[in-house]
């Protein structure tokens, strides 16, 4: 519910890198506490969604943050005479990005996208852009986050975002649909999406033949090619007003169709699955290992307790959905696998349990990346995890990827206060087919390396040998730290 309070305002809090781009308002970081501000140059546009009701429709079913309009408190010295309102906002447990989901949280962020735009057209509202950014998760349920993206409609405007929503979702969609990529690399190296116009260049003559290809990519990549900037952006917009080329019926259906061919979209099917996708029924363990290393975690997450698990090498989500019925907030689920995570996301949208899917190489982790290298957040400038899990994640990265042993031990225990990390063997079955193709340079890579390593930050607090080759689940408390129990 959107409400006013009388607060008095943190002093000098950061600026978050994200927001510097629209004068309408900025977000700003203090602690715990989000703060977004509406300066004179969006006041107007503000007030105006805020009588037509939407904020409030749209909260009250959770597809808008909410936010508290602060009235009343001692000014701090950063609201300067330049801001119009002080909103407070919940600060989301993790901040992930679009080159960071997995292909049905992408498609859950355009649905989202779309329904709101056809929502605020019933209040004379529409979305001044379609960016991506504007859409985080909650658990696996998408949250829109930009208030001051919603402005009144002027009859007869174009939608001056539709090139920004066919390059931040619908290629990156498309991209997986039509040809099996993820979108995942190509939209971490270009922030803005994946160009029309690049990829346009990957369509035969056989999707020349679908409508709804022609008119939201091969027609917006000539536009493109065409009309430069006069045409782009908010200069779409505004010429379409002068000129009433949209009434607001045919919007209304660019948007219906649009909506309706997305939620069809799903990932190209090919003979060869991705390698761990069915991890739940074809694993490298017998059921009762299994049940074994579901109970350690369960265990674990009922001893400690974390308000934040973050969980590496999640596959499908089995260790990650024991975690939270153990005591564990808020799970983050970070895996490469496209088909796994595929599984992790619809088990957790199914059962509504607080699991958010990233995709992540843990040997190429996201940097800080965008205008000064702030404007999008590394994975290191958003550590917030309180227990850690790492399960047949190790002896993938040190001999596969030959990321030295110990400082990969050092850089999962300094993520978290606790944790469980498996040691596979260089006996077991799996790491003799990653070592079958390879010279066995890993002298570092035994148990006892292992345990000694992991004793010089953290006290080692139980020890489970599972299976026959020697499999074992080691949990961990860092020195310094007696766990984080919540009552």
């Amino acid at each position: 519910m959107n409400k006013s309070t009388t607060t008095v305002l943190p002093a000098q809090p950061l600026k978050v890198g994200g927001s510097f781009r629209d004068p309408s308002g900025y977000v700003y970081r203090q602690a715990d506490r989000i703060f977004r501000t509406v300066t004179s140059a969006g006041k107007e546009q503000f007030d105006f969604v805020r009588r037509s009701g939407l904020f409030e429709l749209l909260t009250q079913d959770g597809r808008l943050l909410p936010f508290e309009l602060i009235e009343g408190a001692a000014t701090p010295d950063w609201v300067d005479e330049a801001t119009s309102y002080v909103l407070e906002v919940p600060k989301l447990t993790f901040v992930s990005f679009p080159y960071e989901w997995p292909f049905p949280a992408l498609k859950a962020a355009a649905l989202l996208h779309l329904d709101i735009q056809l929502t605020a057209l019933d209040h004379n509202v529409t979305l001044s852009d379609a960016s991506a950014y504007n859409v985080q998760f909650i658990g696996a349920t998408p949250t829109f986050i930009d208030h001051l993206s919603l402005r009144r409609y002027e009859q007869g405007e174009m939608w001056s975002g539709h090139r920004q929503f066919c390059e931040q979702f619908l290629t990156p969609l498309l991209l997986r649909s039509l040809f099996g990529i993820s979108h995942n690399a190509w939209y971490r190296g270009n922030l803005e999406g994946i160009s029309v116009v690049e990829f346009s260049q990957l369509l035969t003559w056989r999707h020349y033949l679908k409508k709804d290809l022609l008119t939201h990519i091969v027609f917006q990549s000539w536009l493109q090619r065409s009309t430069q900037s006069t045409l782009q952006g908010q200069d779409l917009g505004k010429t379409a007003v002068r000129e009433g080329a949209l009434p607001v019926q045919a919007y209304r259906k660019l948007l219906i169709g649009l909506r309706n061919w997305v939620s069809r979209l799903e990932p190209l099917k090919r003979a060869n699955k991705s390698t761990w996708q069915d991890y739940a029924k074809d694993n490298s363990y017998q059921a009762d290992e299994l049940r074994q290393k579901v109970a350690f975690v369960r265990d674990f997450a009922a001893q400690h307790r974390p308000r934040q698990l973050w969980d590496f090498g999640c596959n499908v989500g089995i260790f990650a959905k024991a975690a939270v019925e153990g005591g564990a907030e808020y799970v983050v689920g970070f895996d490469f696998d496209q088909g796994a995570l595929d599984g992790c996301y619809a088990e957790a949208l199914a059962s509504q349990m607080p699991i958010q899917t990233v995709v992540m190489d843990m040997a190429n982790v996201s940097p800080d990346q965008g205008w000064m290298g702030v404007e999008r957040e590394g994975l290191a400038g958003r550590r917030s995890a309180d227990a850690l899990v790492a399960l047949a994640v190790v002896h993938h990265l040190a001999i596969s990827r030959n990321i030295p042993f110990g400082e990969l031990l050092d850089w999962l225990i300094d993520l978290a206060p606790c944790g469980v990390i498996e040691f596979v063997p260089k006996t077991d079955p799996m790491v003799q087919k990653l070592l079958a193709l390879r010279a066995d340079i890993f002298e570092d890579y035994t148990w006892n390396f292992f345990a000694d390593r992991v004793a010089q930050k953290a006290r080692i607090d139980r020890v489970l040998q599972v299976g026959k080759y020697g499999r074992t689940l080691v949990s961990y408390i860092r020195h310094g730290h007696e766990g984080i129990r919540r009552e």
